[in-house]
């Protein structure tokens, strides 16, 4: 599992290292980390480093005198590199060691600020040490004009590589906000741990891939605001039939979705949650709708609307329910049958104060603004998306369920519990039925998973886990082309499967 911590959390656990008169050795780590994953990048990318050209983009504070000293080790490899100074005062060792190894430097100003733009974009790397963890508000002119600067993922592959150090500049490291201009990168390189605004919203984003570069504060480090599953986390939490298992014991999910209006939600949830590996699917539904799940997954139980809401483990209501009075009336039931349930879609008009962690709700940005101010929270879709961490906490709160909001880096809190970030998707599952496809997968696994003691986090981290499949079955589905939702449960069972070799054995230690 990995952890992250807001920025005052981590400077704080840097000042009994700094008292100790550690802070030139913590600088020279940081920088080394930086300079061998920016050496890396550029192996990548070009095949080597000498020959090669960077720009240190180099601020007033610590990260502006990491970002020079990592360029003094590029300097030594045959890379050309320029500094541009974006504040009137820079680290005064770094900058002199710069200068020492041949780096030019340049100032950044009003009157030099776009063709020193223009010399980052024809460089093949940028270093981005501009502001740290105690940046707030964006960039501010004239280092904002370098906010065009477009890292090599957005270009197809063209140059410059942006490489940012501890985290992109403009980005609030405690809530992942970008309040005003901001630079995004194919790389974040940071240091000690990670922060709350590398995992959640516009700064997931602007983040690119993360590498943590370890310095020693590891000790001094609290309680972590915001966790992430890795592969041996979610393969202890996904369902493994045993020897005396039968359908029943396997676990059984109900699902309530689908309508005339929207059949294929339902064909869809279904599909995945077989994929996942639940005992039995029981749908309840239209006629029309019982048919087509019938003739895509013939394996599936179907029943009418009339049918009493027993006999399952767990309950996916909401998804393709359109105005279907039924479907509507079947999510209200499942969230007060103090079952495991995935409320989705327009299920999520009938959430209430007063739930349990065991529900779960999984709203996009759109969905939570509406619950939210159903709720007496003023909110737009815009100001979720700008600060989802505030947001899904504060839903949590209210409901008193658990909420899984959807985005780029899907956030999951529990009432007064931790909160997880999962980000292994790919932009290609930002497609109709994709929603449907995830609650499927996480009812999967609440219909096979044990009662767990309540506040103890589980479900959150059920959740957690579910999205992490549901991302990484969508990345993997991506290598054939665009994602088909319809298509993805053959890629699910293959992560499923993938997992296993996460799982320990008896006696074992996972494999980290």
């Amino acid at each position: 599992m990995i952890s992250a911590y807001s920025g005052s959390a981590v400077r704080a656990a840097e000042r009994p290292l700094l008292d100790a008169g550690a802070g030139a050795e913590l600088m020279q780590q940081a920088a080394y980390g930086l300079y061998a994953a920016a050496a890396r990048l550029l192996k990548e990318r070009r095949g080597r480093i000498y020959g090669a050209s960077c720009v240190v983009l180099a601020g007033a504070g610590n990260n502006g005198g990491d970002a020079l000293y990592a360029g003094v080790r590029l300097l030594r490899r045959g890379c050309a590199a320029a500094a541009v100074l974006t504040s009137p005062s820079a680290h005064a060792a770094g900058l002199a060691a710069f200068r020492a190894e041949g780096g030019r430097v340049l100032e950044l100003s009003e009157d030099t600020a776009d063709s020193l733009l223009r010399l980052c974009e024809e460089a093949d790397l940028v270093l981005d040490g501009i502001l740290g963890t105690g940046g707030k508000g964006g960039l501010r002119e004239p280092s904002a004009r370098l906010a065009a600067l477009a890292p090599a993922r957005q270009r197809r592959g063209l140059a410059p590589a942006v490489v940012a150090c501890d985290l992109p500049s403009g980005i609030d490291a405690d809530t992942g906000q970008a309040p005003g201009p901001h630079l995004s990168a194919d790389l974040t390189v940071t240091f000690g741990a990670l922060k709350n605004g590398l995992v959640a919203g516009p700064g997931a984003e602007a983040a690119g891939r993360i590498e943590l570069v370890d310095i020693g504060i590891t000790p001094y480090l609290g309680t972590p605001d915001v966790q992430r599953l890795l592969a041996p986390d979610i393969a202890a939490l996904l369902p493994r039939p045993a020897a005396g298992d039968q359908k029943y014991s396997r676990g059984v999910l109900g699902i309530a979705a689908g309508s005339d209006t929207y059949p294929g939600a339902a064909v869809l949830a279904t599909g995945a949650a077989l994929a996942t590996g639940t005992g039995m699917v029981r749908y309840l539904g239209p006629e029309p709708v019982r048919r087509l799940i019938n003739q895509a997954h013939p394996e599936a139980v179907c029943a009418d609307s009339t049918v009493p809401l027993t006999h399952v483990q767990a309950w996916v209501a909401g998804p393709g329910a359109g105005t279907d009075e039924a479907q509507r009336r079947r999510a209200v039931d499942a969230m007060a049958s103090g079952l495991p349930c995935v409320i989705d879609a327009d299920a999520l008009s009938a959430v209430q104060p007063g739930l349990g962690e065991q529900v779960i709700l999984t709203p996009h940005a759109g969905e939570m603004a509406a619950l939210l101010n159903r709720l007496g929270e003023k909110a737009e879709r815009e100001t979720v998306e700008s600060d989802p961490l505030t947001w899904v906490r504060k839903a949590a709160e209210l409901t008193g369920a658990t909420v899984l909001l959807k985005g780029w880096a899907t956030l999951v809190s529990a009432p007064g519990g931790p909160v997880y970030s999962q980000a292994e998707a790919t932009p290609w599952l930002a497609t109709a039925g994709s929603g449907d496809t995830l609650s499927g997968i996480l009812g999967a696994m609440l219909s096979t998973s044990r009662t767990p003691s309540p506040g103890s986090g589980y479900y959150a981290r059920v959740a957690a886990a579910a999205a992490s499949i549901h991302g990484r079955a969508g990345s993997l589905a991506a290598e054939q082309g665009p994602v088909q939702p319809s298509l993805l449960p053959e890629a699910i069972r293959g992560v499923v499967s993938a997992m296993e070799q996460w799982r320990p054995g008896p006696g074992e230690a996972g494999i980290l």
